[in-house]
């Protein structure tokens, strides 16, 4: 489980600047429940406010004409959503709602431009952070793509572990099969395998992660493999 630091900080992005950088930020940072549904960002419309996820889940969504939608990527306490529009366009490239309830530090755009133009240290982080979300979407496509629905579900379950900060979350089946772009009932199938196999409980829209070591060994390359390349371009916390 993340840590949290002195000022109850679990978000590994802010965790990861230098402490006087993020000392300066602090003022402008507000902490806000997030709950089940919330739209964070619109599709095409400017982004007023940036979220750094505590504790819970952000999805970012791809909505189609027809109306249906799935999920290409998620943002929990390892960052924030839409960080390219700190570089340009102020439009939100995808929905952003949240679907595992927790607390998120919000900061208004223009704030977090401000300080970024006066710390160099704040800019780079948070561009190396930029280039990390973008890969990450590319492993979920590819994910997507090439992997076993019981490999990719394992991945999700510890992503969502990871950034409730809790053993136990709600995780409801809609979510489920939007976040791994299949049919109710083939994410009804991998939940109960997965529950027969001992790894997880579930029931009543909420999980239980029983067997963390398990859900490692079941999962595909992907969850590592993101972990690994985040470590590599958001460095460890810098000398205070």
């Amino acid at each position: 489980m993340t840590p949290r630091g002195d000022d109850g900080v679990a978000n590994r992005l802010l965790l990861a600047l230098p402490k006087a950088s993020l000392r300066r930020l602090q003022p402008a940072l507000e902490l806000r429940k997030t709950t089940k549904g919330d739209v964070i960002n619109r599709v095409d419309r400017p982004v007023e406010y940036y979220y750094f996820v505590n504790s819970g889940l952000i999805s970012l969504v791809k909505l189609m004409r027809d109306g249906r939608s799935v999920e290409i990527g998620v943002v929990g306490i390892e960052g924030f959503a839409s960080p390219h529009t700190l570089f340009g366009i102020n439009r939100a490239a995808l929905e952003s709602m949240v679907q595992v309830p927790g607390s998120a530090f919000r900061i208004r755009r223009d704030d977090l431009i401000r300080f970024m133009a006066a710390d160099a240290n704040l800019r780079n982080t948070l561009e190396q952070y930029a280039l990390f979300a973008f890969s990450a979407i590319a492993q979920t496509a590819a994910c997507n793509r090439l992997h076993y629905i019981e490999e990719r579900c394992c991945r999700w379950l510890m992503i969502a572990h990871d950034s409730a900060l809790s053993d136990t979350f709600q995780l409801t089946h809609e979510f489920l099969a939007m976040m791994l772009g299949v049919q109710r009932s083939g994410v009804s199938i991998a939940a109960n395998f997965l529950q027969k196999a001992g790894l997880i409980r579930y029931q009543h829209g909420q999980v239980t992660i029983t067997n963390r070591r398990g859900l490692e060994e079941a999962a595909c390359e992907c969850y590592a493999a993101m972990h690994k390349e985040y470590e590599r371009v958001i460095r460890a916390p810098r000398k205070r």
